[in-house]
């Protein structure tokens, strides 16, 4: 039994990195977030970009340091044959804004 995670406690880097951005949009395949914390921030920028891409199953990330957006694009199947992505994933489509 994983305790923390029922209790919704962010369990990795990436989780907790997730939970603090916003979920603007998802479809499978392509996500973007939100986050206040890049605007006008290139080394913020730098490091999400670094982080994100070190996942092979991620295909590509586009950031805007004007915006605060980041779109993340993938291969469902792929990304889901990772069980820590296939969480993340899971989290994002039932925290989307506007669900």
């Amino acid at each position: 039994m994983n305790l923390l995670g029922n209790i919704q406690i962010p369990t990795s880097k990436l989780d907790l990195f997730i939970r603090s951005v916003e979920i603007a949009s998802y479809l499978p395949g392509r996500v973007r977030l939100r986050s206040r914390n890049l605007i006008g921030n290139a080394n913020l920028e730098h490091e999400v970009r670094s982080q994100l891409l070190s996942f092979a199953e991620i295909d590509s990330v586009d950031t805007s340091t004007a915006t605060g957006s980041i779109l993340i694009k993938y291969v469902p199947e792929r990304l889901r044959a990772n069980a820590e992505l296939a969480k993340v994933e899971q989290y994002i489509m039932s925290h989307v804004k506007g669900r």
